[in-house]
């Protein structure tokens, strides 16, 4: 659907911290597929779909038994949906779609009880995840979130959630983080996203997954072939804001990595630069080099309009 990517929803909060919407409410919510009500989600359902056998066909679903497997591989079966009557099973493909459709009954009632006018605070979300961005008024609105949240039978996760003032702080969305920037070129500061640390971090964790030892029987082209999909596909998403200095820092680590396991793969014992120089990697294996896709990408970026 139009403008409802995550992308979509970062540029949104982009936009609102421009135009002075600076506190945040970055809100967390606990185990919200498992504590999704039915009786009220089926309103939610019954209000769109008036087929009676297609209301009862979800119904069944929501209620299914779960069967998962522990770590010694023994598989345990649940009926905890069932019995508690709520939550819906993750892992189902109509579960996502469920989500979406009670989070909005909390995103509409904001709107309709006055909040968003009351304390021109404005609601930015992705299925559970969302923040609500205010003029001034973050305490007030914050209350009013969980007081709908506890009408709405979900439960607000206190330990996460809380009140940010930017550009003093900073908040995690979406797996940016926005903040104060200074620009490299003016010195000027602003606010936008960027990578997070924890999502740079996870990355180079998968990209060391890729390139562990039990790989080594692989021939070189088609690990960066592998390796490249996941930088592309990484780099496609992180492409907001400033983004050269977490491009960089993921493009050292990789580098390196992947020297290092053509030492081991050809029995070298140390890093060889001058076998495997970065014109070999980029050049001949082809390795995707991201600091070349950040300047390529900067029509997207902040430094191009800041």
């Amino acid at each position: 659907m139009k403008n409802r990517s995550a992308l979509d929803a970062v540029q949104a909060v982009d936009h609102l911290l421009k135009a002075g919407y600076t506190e945040i409410v970055d809100a967390d919510l606990s185990g919200y597929f498992d504590s999704i009500p039915h009786a009220e989600l089926m309103q939610c359902v019954a209000r769109r779909i008036s087929d009676k056998g297609v209301l009862h066909l979800l119904k069944l679903w929501l209620v299914a038994p779960v069967e998962e497997q522990d770590a010694r591989g023994h598989t345990h079966r649940t009926t905890r949906n069932k019995d508690e009557g709520r939550g819906s099973p993750q892992g189902a493909p109509i579960s996502p779609l469920l989500a979406n459709l009670y989070m909005r009954r909390f995103v509409l009632g904001w709107k309709t009880l006055g909040h968003q006018q009351r304390f021109q605070a404005r609601i930015v979300n992705y299925a559970d995840d969302f923040v609500i961005c205010c003029r001034g008024t973050a305490k007030p609105a914050m209350a009013a979130m969980r007081s709908m949240m506890a009408r709405l039978k979900l439960t607000v996760n206190e330990r996460k959630t809380k009140l940010c003032r930017l550009p003093e702080q900073t908040f995690d969305f979406l797996g940016y983080t926005f903040g104060r920037y200074y620009s490299g070129k003016t010195g000027r500061a602003y606010l936008c996203p960027q990578p997070s640390r924890k999502k740079i971090r996870q990355l180079c964790e998968s990209l060391h997954e890729q390139t562990r030892r039990s790989t080594m029987q692989m021939d070189p082209k088609e690990l960066v072939v592998r390796l490249n999909r996941r930088l592309r596909g990484w780099a496609n998403y992180f492409s907001l804001g400033p983004v050269h200095k977490a491009y960089r820092v993921v493009d050292r680590y990789i580098t390196a990595r992947l020297r290092r396991w053509l030492c081991r793969k050809h029995g070298v014992r140390s890093t060889n630069t001058t076998m495997y120089s970065y014109q070999y990697v980029y050049r001949e294996l082809g390795l995707v080099h991201l600091p070349k896709l950040a300047i390529a990408s900067r029509g997207r970026t902040h430094d191009k309009t800041n």
